[in-house]
């Protein structure tokens, strides 16, 4: 399923449904929720995209709910994962315009969005592989939770098939 960009400087997201990114070249994959961690770590993603001539792949992952559900449900569900989905991927748009606008120089290298369903640990930790470097947030907002990592960031530094940079929320003003 493809989805039309409301702003043509932001590429149509291609929703792969069940898998992450595969058959591309090699390049920097980041994982973005829309978060205030995962827009510095996408904005990060295209700087380090842009240093090694990479195309930059931008993930989000859906995770729409735990298998078995009762008869009757499945339509229901479907139509709800349709929605989600598309939500996500109208999200993940405007998180690329959003970066992009703050930038002082726009990314304008190859960008390629994705969003998929699953986990997003099992589905991160898969699309790393044959990657160049996979660029996550943190998720630690201040005090003592800045000093630790959120569990998809600890996942990826533990066990991605590639190099990981954790990014972390800037300092404070």
């Amino acid at each position: 399923m493809t989805s039309a960009s409301p702003d043509p400087s932001v590429p149509v997201v291609l929703s792969v449904l069940g898998r992450p990114p595969t058959g591309r070249p090699p390049g920097v994959l980041v994982g973005c929720d829309g978060s205030d961690g995962s827009l510095w770590a996408l904005d990060r993603a295209m700087t380090e995209a842009e240093r090694f001539g990479l195309p930059l792949y931008v993930l989000a992952v859906v995770n729409p709910a735990p298998a078995g559900y009762p008869p009757g449900m499945a339509e229901l569900v479907q139509e709800s994962v349709e929605t989600l989905v598309e939500s996500m991927a109208d999200g993940l748009r405007r998180a690329v315009a959003a970066v992009q606008r703050a930038r002082s120089v726009p990314y304008e290298g190859a960008l390629s969005l994705y969003v998929v369903l699953g986990n997003v640990i099992d589905v991160l930790l898969a699309a790393s592989a044959r990657q160049h470097t996979l660029v996550v947030g943190t998720r630690g907002n201040g005090g003592f939770d800045r000093l630790l990592l959120g569990s998809v960031s600890s996942a990826a530094v533990h066990h991605a098939a590639c190099p990981v940079l954790v990014v972390p929320a800037p300092p404070a003003p």
